[in-house]
């Protein structure tokens, strides 16, 4: 829910980051946003769609805000929806049950034999972020674990014999196909 609620206020192109409103433990946190999704996102970004539902009482304090730009979701549904409290019409988010079907597909045109799901791209963040050396506790605060316990979860995998370790004839292998020679 964290990536249908985004929200175009929350990302700061220039400084690369993302903040995650009523996250995990619905906390607010900052995250990064990775430089190379972001002209694809700007491409994205560039239509309007209208009027949004405000969080808690926003509509009443600002009447306007719900046509801002920023105040626009990322990832809108295609179809204008009724707000069953109010009657309005508005674009809202897309359905979670739109990203689980995209996330699906994709595994199985990538031929990936394993289940993936959303909540996957948590995990593969996370462990990869602890196998590149970043400390545990800045894993933490991207993530939005009260608990560093919860983060070291992440380590089991780093924990498994061969995993994140390269071959040393990957190594010659790349070093030989730089250099033009044939590796046979």
């Amino acid at each position: 829910m964290e990536c249908h609620r985004l929200r175009i206020k929350d990302i700061d192109f220039s400084a690369k980051y993302i903040i995650v409103r009523d996250g995990k433990g619905f906390k607010d946190r900052v995250t990064i946003l990775p430089e190379s999704v972001i002209p694809e996102l700007k491409r994205h970004l560039k239509r309007g769609y209208g009027e949004v539902e405000l969080p808690y009482a926003l509509s009443k304090k600002y009447p306007n805000v719900k046509y801002e730009w920023g105040w626009q979701y990322v990832f809108p549904a295609r179809n204008l929806s009724t707000d069953p409290r109010t009657g309005a019409r508005r674009r809202h988010h897309i359905h979670e049950s739109v990203l689980q079907r995209a996330v699906k597909r994709a595994v199985r045109l990538s031929g990936i034999a394993k289940h993936v799901g959303c909540h996957t791209f948590r995990h593969c963040f996370a462990t990869h972020l602890l196998e590149s050396g970043v400390d545990i506790r800045t894993v933490q605060e991207l993530l939005g674990h009260s608990d560093v316990r919860t983060t070291m979860i992440y380590t089991h995998v780093m924990q498994k014999p061969g995993i994140g370790v390269r071959s040393p004839l990957d190594g010659v292998c790349s070093e030989m196909e730089r250099l033009n020679l044939s590796v046979k």
